[in-house]
């Protein structure tokens, strides 16, 4: 007499295991938890510095500042521009940390598409990082104007431009992260994604600056994509920038493009 048994539960890729395996391996990484949380320090810690900083020259009244008030509005939001490298980081290595294991082969095995890997790896991390970075952004900004309120200075959400500003660095954040995860991707090196993304945040701003000595450089400096993104994130802009939403909808423009050209190298390039 033989006994029938049930064939073993098999299921195919779905949309949602993908996403269910990347939110694995985005908190196995052990990079995650410290490029977050140095994020989220810099963010609030340093903007607290800051304006404890600012409150304190604000209090020298033999020396005025002009246009305090508006400039209280983002002192307490700068050191996003330091959570942005360490988020970019970590956008490299959601990619790069598996191809330098040799784990890229596996997950490209279990996923034959492939597009919906990176698909799956861009959601969830661009979900945790705008969650967490707009946490920080408005707990950056709250209590940097606690310490201004010292010197009378202080904004608050409703002041001109204030909301958009705190909204503006989680998603600039997020998409500077995103961008890194598209060039890691490309270069399939941490080291050269890194530098890629660095070079790009950092050294063509400079260029910039240079550019603008010339008078062709000044047509071509406002869209630099970093100086787009961060037309999102002030509230006395250079009249010759774009406006908040255009220049952030530029940047974000080319962030899509990195990754319509990741996905088309990860489908066609061997693992």
């Amino acid at each position: 007499m033989t006994t029938a048994t049930a064939p073993p539960r098999t299921g195919g890729v779905t949309p949602l295991r993908v996403l269910n395996s990347e939110w694995i391996k985005l908190w196995t990484l052990r990079s995650t938890f410290w490029s977050l949380l140095a994020a989220i320090v810099a963010t609030i810690a340093l903007g607290m510095l800051f304006s404890w900083g600012f409150a304190g020259r604000l209090g020298d009244h033999a020396r005025p500042i002009d246009h305090a008030a508006t400039m209280a509005v983002t002192v307490p939001l700068r050191p996003y521009v330091i959570a942005q490298l360490a988020v970019g980081v970590l956008g490299v290595m959601m990619i790069t940390g598996e191809y330098s294991t040799g784990m890229i082969r596996a997950t490209l095995s279990a996923v034959p598409g492939r597009l919906p890997v990176l698909a799956a790896k861009a959601a969830v991390f661009s979900l945790v990082v705008l969650i967490l970075m707009e946490i920080a952004s408005f707990a950056a900004f709250l209590g940097g104007e606690a310490i201004l309120s010292s010197q009378h200075v202080q904004a608050t959400l409703s002041s001109p431009q204030a909301l958009r500003i705190v909204i503006g660095v989680g998603l600039y954040v997020t998409v500077v992260g995103l961008l890194g995860t598209a060039l890691g991707t490309i270069i399939r090196s941490t080291a050269g994604a890194i530098a890629a993304l660095f070079g790009i945040l950092l050294v063509l701003p400079i260029l910039g600056e240079v550019l603008n000595l010339t008078s062709w450089g000044k047509h071509v400096t406002p869209y630099l994509p970093s100086n787009a993104g961060g037309d999102l994130l002030t509230n006395a802009p250079d009249p010759g920038s774009l406006a908040p939403w255009t220049g952030f909808g530029l940047f974000v423009l080319y962030t899509a493009v990195a990754m319509a050209v990741a996905a088309y190298l990860l489908k066609r390039r061997d693992a």
